[in-house]
């Protein structure tokens, strides 16, 4: 079974309690897989299944974010493979509800779908939680999202990105998982500009409180591997898009405004690069990197940069991009072209926390998985501006 929760983004007042809608009593729906404490020993066993999308794993996995956009789309592919599936969300204000209740209303479609409305800042709840589920791998995408954002409302990004992601390695660490795997950013490499941006290089300048929290993150997680012996893999996703996007991300922001013939913020005079992937993508990776966990003899220093000695830290960091940066100028005219409209620019500067340039360097995702992107821009935007119109009837 999956759970998949998002949590309270905007002011950290939420404090429903816990609600867990299963089709049988927790305990007894999520023993289909084997208990989250089967203990270390049978991790080998589960790193070499293999899996496809007919057949599930039939263990008890975890995923945060499941109104989210990329835990939405994550948990639809695990449904398709028959896993089953809880979501948690406490469907926040940052952006549209009804978009995100909109996905959920999809997911609820699936007879192995269960949702849970929760904030993972609720540290009892979420303590209740891990002890009746039993899981046995988690993936973690629950976070407050915006660099820009992080500038107007600070502390939102402590409740959720530093409290909620405590309250999950604690959950871990008390009901053990063969597999803790979250979400880090690109956001990270902040003022580095050696590019492309590899695991092993300086995150130690961050330009947002955004890039800092997803940094402490990886610091926390690999605390946690090297005290409780927690396998954990953190992902640094570059410049996610596509179907189902968030609203305030630049393709969804640009589409909108061209189509309703209003001028679309530029920043930085459109001198940016940025390595758009494309949703499935990002999935795909998810998915392969899920069945890997770290072993001792292959772990990285907290740095990424070198091994750890043998037997020492189950702890990983990778890229996660298209490694094809495309500039933010051809990106826009590729999206006037499939939309058959041109766009008005409102030329602007860097904003605070931006950076200008991104570009993942992909070489170890490649060498564990033997998965690299393959989706062109062009492809993706046609796919997210297909969906658009439809959703929007525009």
């Amino acid at each position: 079974m999956i759970l998949i929760i998002a949590t309270w983004h905007h002011n950290g007042t939420f404090t429903a309690p816990v609600h867990l809608r299963y089709s049988v009593a927790p305990s007894v729906g999520i023993a289909k897989g084997k208990p989250g404490g089967a203990g270390r020993g049978s991790q080998a066993d589960q790193s070499n299944r293999q899996v496809n999308d007919k057949t599930g794993t039939g263990m008890t996995i975890l995923v945060t974010g499941a109104a989210g956009f990329i835990g939405f789309h994550l948990a639809k592919r695990l449904l398709a493979r028959g896993e089953e599936v809880v979501g948690l969300d406490n469907l926040n204000d940052y952006y549209d509800v009804s978009l995100k209740e909109a996905r959920l209303q999809r997911l609820r479609q699936e007879a192995n779908f269960h949702f849970v409305r929760q904030d993972i800042a609720d540290r009892d709840a979420i303590a209740r939680l891990f002890a009746e589920g039993r899981f046995q791998r988690v993936v973690h995408l629950a976070a407050q999202a915006g660099v820009r954002y992080s500038i107007q409302n600070p502390h939102a990004y402590i409740e959720t990105n530093i409290v909620g992601f405590t309250n999950m390695l604690e959950g871990c660490r008390h009901h053990p998982v063969d597999h803790f795997l979250y979400a880090s950013s690109s956001s990270v490499y902040g003022a580095n500009n050696r590019l492309p941006f590899a695991v092993g290089d300086r995150v130690d300048q961050p330009l947002s409180l955004y890039a800092a929290s997803k940094r402490s993150n990886e610091l926390m997680a690999y605390t946690y591997s090297h005290l409780y012996g927690l396998p954990a893999t953190g992902l640094r996703f570059f410049t996610v898009y596509g179907p189902w996007g968030r609203p305030d991300m630049a393709l969804f922001l640009f589409t909108r405004k061209i189509l309703a013939g209003e001028p679309i913020p530029v920043f930085n005079y459109g001198q940016h690069q940025r390595d758009f992937t494309y949703i499935d993508d990002i999935i795909e990776g998810v998915v392969r990197v899920l069945e890997q966990p770290p072993r001792h003899h292959s772990a990285q220093s907290a740095s990424g940069s070198a091994t750890a000695p043998a037997g020492m830290v189950p702890w990983r960091l990778y890229n996660i991009g298209n490694n094809q940066p495309v500039s933010l100028m051809v990106y826009i005219q590729t999206l006037e072209e499939v939309l058959g409209k041109k766009a008005e620019l409102q030329l602007l500067p860097l904003q605070p926390g931006d950076v200008p340039d991104t570009y993942a360097d992909i070489e170890e995702l490649e060498k564990l998985v033997g998965f690299r992107p393959s989706t062109t821009v062009r492809t993706g935007i046609e796919q997210f501006v297909a969906w658009y119109t439809q959703y929007y009837r525009v």
